[in-house]
């Protein structure tokens, strides 16, 4: 296959792009810094730094579109929750103006998204159908996955994968947790009774195959672990396989007064369940979490 990927020097896109030059596909690359793509992903992968660039000409069989700010990156000020929207749905719907010129259409759409999508959730257990609390990660998810959805007036096959808290090697969000850990600084964050629905890096790269090539895939996918676990149990989870003790909670109060608006990302959560993948019977690699943090922390 000939697909454009965007997202494709991050943490998740790098790993990707190595995965699918592999299978044999041809890559190309949107990025800010296309001379790095080689260094970043693999020599042959062609870059582009603008979806404008493309013409009506330009073939592609596949899009995968990952692209987007950190979300926990920076504090939420109005600028800041603009520059978030921009960076996923400003490019998606670059994307979806490409595929309506284009002489030849790509065969699918995979455009990423959130399980930030659902809101702070409590307990309840989510899968696709879940509902929704209506905060700002959810109507930026929203914008987002409504942004993609136009490829179908194209009729290309479109599919969204919202995705949990990604677990891997030298980087995402257990990189900015384990020098605190293994310093015997870490612990619960508030209560700890907030959901977090993870993945590891493998199983999410293995749902982005099968839905490239599984022609009746469409519509919403949770991209998860199905065993999400609360943050009280991550938390111990970790210390003990880093052999520290977790004995130094964040409170609340600090969080919201240091993070405002955003720590609702840390002191909220949600109970995703991956349900049309375990429907589909998908293989995933890494059930547990204890088997995920392992792997990523080589231990």
């Amino acid at each position: 296959m000939k697909i454009l990927l965007t997202g494709g020097t991050g943490f998740i896109g790098q790993s990707l792009c190595a995965r699918l030059i592999t299978q044999g596909h041809t890559l190309t690359v949107l990025s800010r810094r296309p001379d790095k793509v080689p260094e970043l992903c693999e020599k042959s992968v062609a870059s582009i730094s603008s979806i404008k660039l493309l013409k009506s000409d330009d073939h592609f069989d596949a899009i995968i579109n990952l692209a987007g700010e950190g979300i926990a990156d920076a504090r939420w000020t109005q600028q800041r929750k603009n520059q978030l929207l921009d960076s996923r749905v400003g490019i998606t719907h670059q994307l979806i103006d490409f595929v309506s010129i284009a002489e030849s259409k790509p065969s699918v759409l995979i455009s990423g998204s959130a399980v930030g999508y659902y809101g702070d959730q409590g307990d309840s257990i989510l899968d696709e159908q879940g509902a929704f609390t209506d905060d700002f990660p959810h109507q930026l998810c929203a914008a987002w996955e409504q942004t993609a959805k136009r490829a179908a007036d194209y009729e290309v096959r479109t599919c969204l994968l919202r995705t949990g808290l990604v677990i891997g090697k030298d980087g995402g969000f257990l990189k900015r947790m384990l020098l605190p850990f293994k310093l015997g600084l870490g612990g619960r964050i508030g209560d700890g009774k907030q959901w977090m629905s993870w993945v590891h890096r493998e199983d999410l790269i293995g749902m982005i195959e099968y839905l490239l090539t599984e022609s009746n895939a469409n519509g919403v996918f949770n991209g998860t672990a199905p065993q999400p676990v609360t943050n009280r149990e991550f938390s111990q989870c970790l210390a003990k396989l880093l052999n520290r003790p977790a004995l130094l909670p964040v409170p609340a109060l600090v969080l919201k007064l240091a993070l405002g608006e955003m720590s609702t990302l840390l002191l909220g959560g949600q109970r995703v369940l991956p349900q049309r993948f375990i429907d589909a019977e998908f293989r995933f690699h890494f059930n547990t979490l204890e088997a995920a943090l392992c792997e990523a922390i080589e231990k």
